[in-house]
């Protein structure tokens, strides 16, 4: 498991949507307008229409970058630290995390690879999305970890595949069928349409992952998490990582550095 890699140097690496059919760009008139409030407002609404609001709630941005409180998780040990993390949209997630200003780790994610490598035991890691799949015990693309930061299903939400319930004051989506040994379930908030619980089972392997959302922030008239929760467990072994956006920019020049220190020992997974 990478964990045990992590766990030595206190850091846990983490790590268009408007089309112009009226599908997209009426939910979000809803959406900026406030007109919808709560569940018994729109009890009626399809599974069609509730899957393009949460769609049409995706934050359009080109770049992003925020300070983040980490806090990682086990029966054994705690660990927290705030990281710096580093977007261009559907492009590079970027992710340091520093001491007293020396680095400590850096990961880069693109669509096509993962790369990390962490300067106390001088170890790095190049390679598909194998590590981040260990990590949350599912597999995950690049897509899907961006969602994850952004309040959106980890899955595309297809329409005739889904179907819709009020549950708890809030909107239920999940599949009409699920896959063997997967069950996959998403809960919505009905005042803006963002994830408030995600959650993924197999119980064969008795795995789960739960991926839960506090309040969100409003940054330049759009819905960001300000706090996310993410807890994986296979048999008695439990993980927990959260994360609390400090502070969050928008659409400002940023880079992206990343070179691996010549001497360091790669890691085979």
């Amino acid at each position: 498991m990478i964990f045990k890699h992590l766990e030595k140097f206190a850091i846990t690496k983490f790590i268009l949507l408007f089309k112009k059919s009226s599908v997209f760009l009426i939910p979000l008139l809803f959406i900026s307008c406030g007109t919808i409030k709560t569940v018994s407002e729109i009890e009626e609404t399809s599974t069609k229409n509730l899957i393009a609001f949460h769609n049409a709630a995706n934050p359009q941005f080109e770049t992003l970058a925020a300070r983040v409180q980490l806090a990682y998780e086990t029966e054994e040990k705690s660990q927290r630290i705030v990281v710096s993390l580093r977007m261009e949209k559907d492009k590079i997630i970027w992710v340091k995390a520093s001491f007293l200003g020396i680095t400590i780790a850096k990961v880069l994610i693109t669509p096509e690879r993962v790369e990390y490598y962490e300067t106390v035991g001088k170890t790095y890691f190049e390679g598909d999305f194998a590590l981040l799949g260990e990590w949350l015990g599912t597999p995950i693309d690049f897509q899907q970890a961006q969602n994850l930061l952004l309040g959106q299903s980890i899955f595309d939400l297809e329409n005739s595949n889904y179907t819709s319930e009020i549950f708890q004051h809030n909107f239920k989506v999940q599949p009409k069928r699920q896959p063997q040994n997967f069950i996959h379930s998403l809960f919505l908030n009905p005042e803006n349409f963002k994830v408030v619980l995600e959650t993924l089972s197999q119980p064969e392997q008795n795995r789960i992952l739960n991926v839960r959302y506090g309040d969100y922030q409003i940054v330049d008239g759009q819905y960001f998490p300000q706090t996310i929760s993410i807890v994986t467990s296979e048999g008695q072994s439990q993980t927990k990582i959260e994360l609390e956006y400090r502070k969050i920019d928008l659409n400002v020049g940023i880079g992206f550095p990343f070179d691996i220190p010549a001497g360091y020992e790669r890691i085979q997974l």
